[in-house]
């Protein structure tokens, strides 16, 4: 009997609430162009003409967070920089409708939605490139 209180009383020790983890969230638009920048190191970016559309799957998926941070980084005082958000969001766009990323060889419609996203993405690291660092 003495054995069975005791190991009823460890097993709720192993059920503590301890503290809660903190979420990491999303991060603001000041890491744009740290992402930016990341995200136009890669292959997929700098050869778009010649990669495997499917290989470039988490490529694209990265870029997906990228207009709408875009968009916050601009609020109400860069147009532009919304003009080229929506030009990479409708390059993501084709490339996923398109089923783009079970697509083995390159060209056709996955390569030149790869070179859209490459050119799309050029503008708004330009355009973000231009603008000194929120903060």
């Amino acid at each position: 009997m003495g054995g069975a209180l005791l190991v009823l009383l460890l097993s709720g020790c192993g059920r503590e609430a301890g503290p809660t983890p903190k979420q990491g969230g999303e991060p603001g638009p000041d890491a744009l162009p740290t992402k930016l920048a990341a995200l136009t190191a890669d292959q997929c970016y700098a050869s778009p003409r010649t990669q495997l559309p499917k290989g470039c799957e988490k490529y694209v998926t990265e870029l997906g967070s990228v207009p709408g941070s875009a968009r916050k980084r601009a609020g109400d005082k860069d147009p532009q920089l919304v003009t080229e958000a929506a030009g990479l969001e409708r390059a993501v766009g084709a490339f996923r409708t398109t089923g783009c990323t079970t697509v083995a060889d390159p060209g056709g419609p996955c390569t030149q939605a790869l070179v859209d996203i490459a050119a799309a993405l050029s503008g708004l690291k330009k355009q973000v490139d231009a603008r000194p660092t929120e903060g």
